[in-house]
């Protein structure tokens, strides 16, 4: 079984809004629209989970009845969790966790996933654990670990920019998951980090540039600019 988890429990707080960002309409159509219709592209999946805030279900759920017109049978719309952790969570809980089973998450935000991409997180993870698109980093980054102070520099060639769709075998992340202490859980801020604590094979292949994720203010007015092309 093939499973899509699209996360989408921002809260709009960088963007300014008093509702969570996938309801933000961009060129008169929701943000979270035009990922679950880059989903819905891909045949493989056998479901699409779509989270939303506990107060946010049945909203969620009036959208997709007034913008999806096809496969709406293939979504399910859950309660996310208090953390993406807790999301992924909340979304493997609905999976029949066979062995093989596969799961692609993906930032609800990230407008621009093609389904080339898409299908190609799922082709990697067939061969390996888990995949992540990732593209070059264009800056230098500093490590800073307090205000103000420079701690080191890492070697710009050494450093990508993860991104999603990421996607990993179920079963494989249950048994880390179960096998972490509360300090490692503490450092899992997506899947992949879960399966680079216990060596396992992740798969890093080319990422999309235009695949950002919408956080601030600027970032919607490229999202029109590219949508009016």
């Amino acid at each position: 079984m093939i499973y899509g988890a699209i996360l989408a429990g921002g809260t709009g707080e960088r963007l300014g809004l008093d509702l969570p960002k996938q309801f933000l309409k961009i060129n008169n159509k929701p943000i979270l629209v035009y990922t679950i219709e880059s989903f819905l592209k891909v045949d493989d999946f056998d479901l699409i989970i779509v989270s939303s805030p506990k107060e946010y279900i049945d909203k969620t759920k009036e959208m997709i009845d007034e913008y999806i017109t096809e496969k709406k049978e293939k979504l399910l719309v859950i309660e996310g969790g208090a953390t993406r952790n807790g999301t992924i969570l909340n979304s493997i809980d609905v999976t029949d966790k066979k062995d093989d089973s596969i799961m692609v998450t993906h930032d609800g935000a990230r407008i621009f996933v093609s389904p080339e991409q898409i299908q190609k997180s799922i082709d990697y993870c067939r061969e390996y654990t888990a995949s992540c698109p990732v593209i070059p980093s264009v800056d230098v980054v500093f490590e800073s670990k307090e205000k103000g102070r420079l701690d080191s520099v890492p070697l710009r060639k050494h450093l990508v920019r993860a991104q999603t769709p990421q996607a990993f075998k179920i079963n494989k992340f249950i048994e880390i998951y179960n096998d972490l202490d509360e300090d490692e859980i503490k450092l899992l801020d997506e899947a992949m980090v879960l399966f680079h604590l216990r060596d396992e094979s992740i798969y890093l292949y080319e990422g999309d540039p235009a695949n950002f994720k919408i956080t601030v203010p600027f970032d919607i007015e490229v999202a029109k600019t590219i949508l009016e092309k």
